[in-house]
């Protein structure tokens, strides 16, 4: 049992140490924050990057709270916000790096220009796997890629978190769909619309004289990065290709690109969260992407499995197996 002025919380005291349930202070919003009421939380790749100390990037140093995505119901106002009512249902990526406590909590302080309402038609925990996976997928289709109707897009990775989610938004604009992915995740990406391609069977120039007549695809998603980002740019249309990766930390040779006349894009989800800036077009994307999951254009993929405060490590052992079917969320 916690008192109204403390909450509990798990924490991660140093690069892989377990998760540690204790109680903490609640937070009090500040000027421009809304303070909510965590119902669940999303767990991804890069939460446990962070707790095993090998994501410098996301600038959250430990001792922290974990948990980056969120979905909860309104508690508190600070001075200065309007527009939201104590009650009202929202998602959000919001917390959880940049040295903002994470969501694996009770509670959560929030930047209010970071809130959208959670889709009428999800619930707290399916709302919560998507707020990460949504932002980067559309950052790179429709900020970067400007994807639209006819367009001939590539998923790599089409069943995982990014690319389950890029598949229906290419989709919901429009788009002629293709995905690659391991003899496994045939079902899953066809289920979703897209003319599945196994990566491990089909070389980048059997698969795009195939679907492409050897002119190449309009865009090309890479969520994998190392070897597929290089086979990325060898699959983009000529003169009009566009190659947008999510992972593109490496060093890779633009040659291939080059000589093809196509561009490329890189996307940072976190980078307005570690600036301060362009925090408003992220609602702005969870409020776009709200819309097609209520005409039914875009659904979350979630693991069976349920996890709760008390068994998070398990579901972070999940991830880190690589056996997850599907997005991963605690409830708290």
């Amino acid at each position: 049992m916690t008192d109204s002025l403390h909450m509990r919380a798990l924490i991660v005291d140093s690069a892989d140490a377990p998760l540690r349930l204790t109680s903490i202070p609640r937070p009090t919003p500040g000027v421009g924050q809304v303070l909510v009421r965590v119902a669940a939380s999303g767990v991804n790749p890069l939460d446990r990057k962070i707790r095993s100390g090998q994501a410098a990037h996301a600038q959250q140093p430990l001792p922290a709270v974990l948990g980056m995505d969120l979905a909860g119901a309104v508690e508190a106002l600070g001075e200065g916000v309007s527009g939201w009512t104590p009650g009202d249902e929202v998602y959000a990526m919001a917390t959880g790096i940049g040295g903002v406590q994470g969501s694996l909590a009770e509670y959560a302080v929030v930047d209010a220009r970071l809130l959208a309402h959670k889709p009428r038609n999800l619930d707290m925990r399916e709302a919560a796997g998507l707020p990460l996976v949504l932002i980067t997928a559309w950052e790179g289709l429709v900020d970067r890629a400007r994807v639209r109707a006819g367009q001939r897009v590539l998923i790599h990775g089409g069943a995982g978190g990014v690319g389950h989610v890029a598949v229906q938004i290419a989709r919901a604009f429009g788009a002629v769909v293709f995905a690659t992915g391991s003899a496994r995740h045939q079902a899953v990406i066809e289920d979703l619309g897209a003319t599945f391609i196994d990566y491990r069977q089909s070389s980048v120039e059997a698969y795009v004289a195939e679907h492409t007549d050897g002119a190449g695809f309009d865009i090309v998603y890479d969520t994998v990065g190392g070897e597929v980002l290089d086979a990325s740019f060898r699959a983009a249309r000529v003169y009009h290709g566009h190659v947008v990766s999510c992972l593109g930390w490496g060093q890779h040779s633009l040659a291939p690109l080059s000589f093809r006349g196509a561009t490329y894009s890189g996307v940072f989800t976190l980078l307005p969260l570690l600036k301060g800036e362009g925090l408003e077009h992220h609602a702005e994307i969870l409020r776009q992407s709200a819309r097609l999951i209520e005409a039914g254009k875009v659904k979350p993929i979630l693991d069976p499995r349920r996890f709760t405060l008390q068994t998070a490590d398990a579901a972070h052992e999940l991830l880190q197996s690589g056996t997850a079917q599907g997005r991963l969320v605690v409830e708290i």
